[in-house]
């Protein structure tokens, strides 16, 4: 009994005593308007709507449109997945959102050797055209916004899927609306460097901003994954500064390409982190606005305001969930959505508090929406445009993180930029010096994470709501339809459609989604269709260098 008083006296005196935000800037004890004096309030902060637009790229923010509430889902066949986004639906989100397994992600098919153990596992299977067909079953195309969680090059054959689809059901194309993420710069640094060769990817990321830029004028063409940068165990400024170094060679190579930067740039987005420390996460979101702002109109001439402005959606931080006491992941998820809305997001998908066990289930899935719902209706956190705008605390914090950003941006400017940066090998090393500070922080128990290094408790033996299991039969069953798929098809419509391709990659300057929708159409796979690309770009036909291409390929 006395242990247990000791430990009450002395949780009674505990006292905030880490004096650094997460990122480790700086916190004094108290700000004052000392603190604000030399901020410049019409150039540097200046009303929502305004430029730089710090406080927001809308003058009414959320009095004119809530952001879009959205929940990623993806697993076992096409199938399964129609039925989780019908169920989203159900539940009332505003948007949908879908991300592909790991051999869908790396470009391969559900009947690649080492695909077999991983279809459906970790996102939906979707290979082939009919794939798609079923993904978007009684989903209207001309009514929804679709987001697609894929940054390899897959997206470019995922995005040629997705419009056969719609002209197959009679749309137009410029009625579509939707967010390509497709950076496949970020995703080298996510397990997927085979599978997205610098140069390769750099073209068919750029010929998919320009096609739909040309004809599907109300998707966004990119979303520059910051958060996956985040999730690696970089800090608020790296986060920044590695995102839009990323951005600026889109820019420049669409550029490059011919179209003007105004031509494009209004439908380019940034999706990002919202993280643990609230008021740094808010901070770290406007200080954004303002660099962006700055970007477009000194570094590239924008003149158009919708080229100007950082338009973004988070994602809460994955990485900060723990398996450990598992409900207390919904309420860091809570007060991350909080961040993102505090800071004038336009998209938000919050995590479910099971995933560091599991996919989501409908349930955790559910509360997740549920969360969006309670802060967008029932907070008051929406009413006013950057309720935190004048915080003392707020406005330099905003600064020191803009500060920091754009030192790191200087540096990765200096080396020719952020490709440049990825050759020398500069952002791997920053990345790993990231992240072992970062873990021997925790390890020291500097930064505390409830149930881990403190407040810990004995190990559960089940999760609230019970957990997602993979049906292993699902890849079965893939596997087979895929094959059966490729001894069915017109094989001669098929190899013209491959050859036409080949022929448009080895000029190199042709935009290659039309050849790529038409191999689409021909029913051509995504493992087929990058393979074939592949090999004109110098590398193997697989990017596990296993199966070999099936149209007697030639070296190039």
């Amino acid at each position: 009994m006395a242990d247990k008083a000791d430990k009450m006296q002395e949780a009674y005196f505990e006292k905030a005593d880490t004096l650094e935000t997460w990122s480790g800037l700086p916190v004094k004890d108290v700000y004052t308007p000392e603190d604000m004096k030399e901020i410049d309030y019409e150039n540097r902060i200046a009303d929502p709507g305004q430029f730089p637009f710090t406080r927001g790229i809308h003058a009414n923010m959320y009095r004119g449109k809530y952001w879009t509430r959205r929940e990623v889902s993806g697993f076992g066949a096409p199938e399964d997945t129609n039925a989780r986004l019908k169920y989203q639906m159900e539940q009332g989100v505003s948007g949908l959102s879908f991300i592909l397994d790991l051999p869908g992600q790396n470009g391969l098919d559900a009947d690649h050797p080492r695909s077999r153990n991983e279809v459906g596992v970790q996102g939906v299977s979707i290979s082939s055209l009919d794939d798609m067909r079923a993904l978007l079953k009684g989903i209207p195309q001309d009514k929804v916004s679709m987001s697609f969680n894929i940054s390899t090059p897959t997206v470019a054959v995922a995005m040629a899927q997705y419009l056969t689809v719609a002209e197959e059901n009679g749309l137009n194309f410029e009625e579509l609306r939707g967010t390509i993420q497709n950076d496949p710069l970020h995703i080298r640094f996510c397990g997927f460097q085979d599978a997205a060769p610098v140069d390769m990817s750099v073209k068919l990321a750029v010929d998919c901003i320009e096609y739909c830029t040309r004809h599907v004028p109300k998707f966004y063409t990119g979303n520059v994954n910051m958060y996956d940068l985040r999730e690696l165990g970089i800090n608020a400024p790296q986060e920044l500064a590695f995102g839009f170094g990323i951005a600026m060679e889109f820019i420049r190579k669409t550029v490059e390409r011919g179209l003007d930067v105004d031509e494009f740039s209004p439908r380019r987005g940034f999706y990002c982190s919202s993280h643990i420390d609230f008021f740094e996460e808010i901070a770290k979101l406007r200080a954004a606005r303002r660099m962006w702002a700055r970007i477009m109109t000194e570094r590239f001439g924008a003149k158009d305001p919708r080229s100007i402005t950082f338009k973004f959606g988070v994602h809460t931080a994955g990485c900060s969930l723990v398996p450990q006491q598992p409900l207390n992941n919904a309420i860091r998820i809570a007060y991350q959505a909080m961040a993102a809305v505090l800071a004038g997001v336009q998209s938000l998908h919050c995590c479910s508090y099971d995933e560091p066990i599991c996919l989501p289930t409908e349930e955790s899935q559910s509360l997740a929406i549920r969360t969006q719902q309670i802060l967008a209706f029932e907070t008051g956190v929406a009413k006013v445009s950057d309720p935190m705008g004048g915080s003392y605390y707020m406005e330099n914090l905003t600064g020191q993180i803009e500060a920091e950003a754009w030192k790191i941006l200087e540096q990765i400017e200096s080396m020719g930029g952020m490709i440049e940066a990825i050759r020398k090998g500069w952002v791997d090393n920053e990345v790993e010096k990231a992240q072992i500070e970062n873990q021997k922080e925790i390890d020291e128990g500097k930064k505390i994470i409830v149930g881990v290094n403190a407040f810990t408790s004995e190990p559960e033996k089940t999760t609230p709501g019970g957990v997602h299991i993979a049906d292993h039969v699902v890849g079965r069953q893939q596997t087979e339809q895929v094959q059966k798929l490729k001894e069915s098809r017109d094989q001669e419509a098929v190899a013209k459609a491959i050859r036409s391709l080949r022929e448009q990659a080895v000029e190199g300057k042709v935009n290659l989604m039309p050849a790529i929708i038409e191999a689409t159409k021909a029913k051509a796979t995504f493992g087929e269709i990058l393979g074939t690309i592949r090999e004109v770009y110098d590398n193997h036909y697989d990017p596990l260098g296993i199966v070999e291409s099936p149209f007697m390929a030639t070296s190039t």
